[in-house]
């Protein structure tokens, strides 16, 4: 199964806080036996603080309470990022809906 998703991103886990980002991009389930799915999203900020994207991608194994993706590149704010997103899944329910809490680290390449 494939899904793709443009979704609010925000700064706490209320649905109804002004967005922050947009994630935008898409999954699938790449295993048999168990829910694991490979991720790439983009995260657009357009906002008075932050302009440009972060582009994520990689396995995320839902049955670990931290797993981390990396992020691959950006544009504006983030022109040339690298880092990691710790990804903790926040909330589920069943495999219709679930939330993801984001923690993102970038570091400087020359």
């Amino acid at each position: 199964m494939m899904a793709i998703f443009d979704d609010p991103v925000t700064k706490d886990r209320n649905l109804l806080s002004p967005p922050v980002a947009r994630a935008q991009g898409f999954y699938f389930y790449d295993k048999k036996t168990a829910y694991n799915a490979w991720f790439t999203f983009t995260l657009v900020f357009n906002s008075t603080e932050h302009k440009g994207t972060l582009n994520i991608m990689g396995a995320d194994m839902m049955n670990e309470e931290v797993r981390d993706l990396t992020v691959v590149g950006g544009t504006g704010d983030f022109f040339l990022s690298r880092g990691i997103a710790t990804i903790h899944t926040d909330a589920t329910e069943g495999i219709k809906y679930f939330r993801l809490k984001m923690d993102i680290k970038l570091y400087e390449c020359h």
